[in-house]
C-alpha cells in the first residue's frame, strides 16, 4: 500500500534525514587506509545515539534474509553492491566504499548511501562514482507531483546507460516513512510516463547502483546479506530520501 505523508509527518522524516546525513558525513571523513569496516560502524552507532536516533538497519530482518543485519551501517567495499556486513576488514589504498546508512526519528526513517574512493582512487574508479551520483540526481529531477514511476526509473537508466554501466538485476529504491521499506518499488531501469502516478506526499528511497563492467549479474554470499558483482567488477551505490512536494523533489537526507 503506498502511503502520502502529512507536513507534521515530513517534519519527522526530515530529522531523520539530517541524522542519516551526519552519519554519513563523519564516517566519510574516517575512512582511510588502515582503519577497519567494524570502526566506521562503531562511529556510525555511537552519533546516531549522540543525536537522539535510532538505527534503522540493525536487526533489521526481512522475509528474504537467513538472519537479522549484524551492523549500523551497510559498507560494501569494490564488487559488493549492497548490503555489506561491518566487520574486521581493514580498508586499503584505491578501494571503492559504499556507505549506506539508515537512522529513525519518532518511528519516521531516513536511508541514503555515498560511494567515496579510500585514498587515492583511480581514474575508472572516479568515473563510476560520479555516474552514479548523476544518475541519482537525473532521478530525483523527475520526482514532481503528475510524473510517473517510470520516469524516474527511465532517468536513472538513461545514464547508466549512457556511459556503458550495468544495473544490477531486480535491486532499486523504495517508499519509506514508518516502516524503512515502502511501496513502491523503484526500478533503476523502466520506461518513462508509465507506471505509478507521482504525487504529493509521496516519500522515496531513490537509489541507483551501477557496475563497472556493464554486466547485470550479481550473486548473494552464504552470509544471506552481502550481494557482489557476479563477474567480480565494482560496483557504486548513491541513494537520498526524497519528498514529491508542489514545489517540486524535496531531500531530506541532508545537513
Amino acid at each position: 500500500m503506498v502511503v502520502l505523508r502529512s507536513e507534521s509527518e515530513l517534519g519527522s522524516l526530515r530529522a531523520a534525514g539530517r541524522v542519516v546525513a551526519r552519519t554519513l558525513a563523519a564516517v566519510a571523513a574516517k575512512a582511510r587506509p588502515g582503519v577497519r569496516l567494524a570502526e566506521l560502524d562503531r562511529l556510525a552507532a555511537d552519533l546516531i545515539a549522540e543525536l537522539g536516533a535510532k538505527p534503522s538497519f540493525l536487526r533489521y530482518h526481512p522475509s528474504w534474509a537467513p538472519v537479522p543485519f549484524p551492523g549500523v551501517l551497510c559498507l560494501s567495499v569494490n564488487e559488493t553492491i549492497v548490503h555489506g556486513i561491518p566487520d574486521d576488514r581493514a580498508l586499503r589504498e584505491g578501494d571503492l566504499l559504499s556507505i549506506d546508512c539508515g537512522a529513525h526519528v519518532d518511528g519516521y526513517h531516513g536511508d541514503a548511501a555515498i560511494t567515496i574512493g579510500i585514498g587515492e582512487l583511480d581514474d575508472a574508479g572516479q568515473r563510476l562514482r560520479a555516474t552514479t551520483e548523476e544518475a541519482l540526481a537525473a532521478g530525483i529531477a523527475m520526482a514532481r507531483p503528475g510524473g510517473r514511476l517510470g520516469d524516474i526509473s527511465h532517468a536513472i537508466e538513461e545514464v547508466a546507460r549512457r556511459d556503458g554501466f550495468g544495473l544490477p538485476l531486480g535491486l532499486g529504491g523504495h517508499g519509506i516513512g514508518t516502516a524503512m521499506h515502502e511501496d513502491p518499488f523503484v526500478p533503476n531501469e523502466g520506461r518513462a510516463r508509465r507506471g505509478l502516478r507521482l504525487r504529493e506526499g509521496l516519500v522515496l528511497a531513490i537509489e541507483p547502483m551501477l557496475i563497472e563492467s556493464g554486466r547485470p549479474a550479481r550473486r548473494t554470499r552464504s552470509d544471506g546479506w552481502t550481494i557482489d558483482t557476479a563477474d567480480g567488477s565494482r560496483a557504486a551505490h548513491a541513494e537520498h530520501t526524497v519528498a514529491i512536494t508542489g514545489d517540486g523533489p524535496e531531500i531530506l537526507t541532508v545537513l
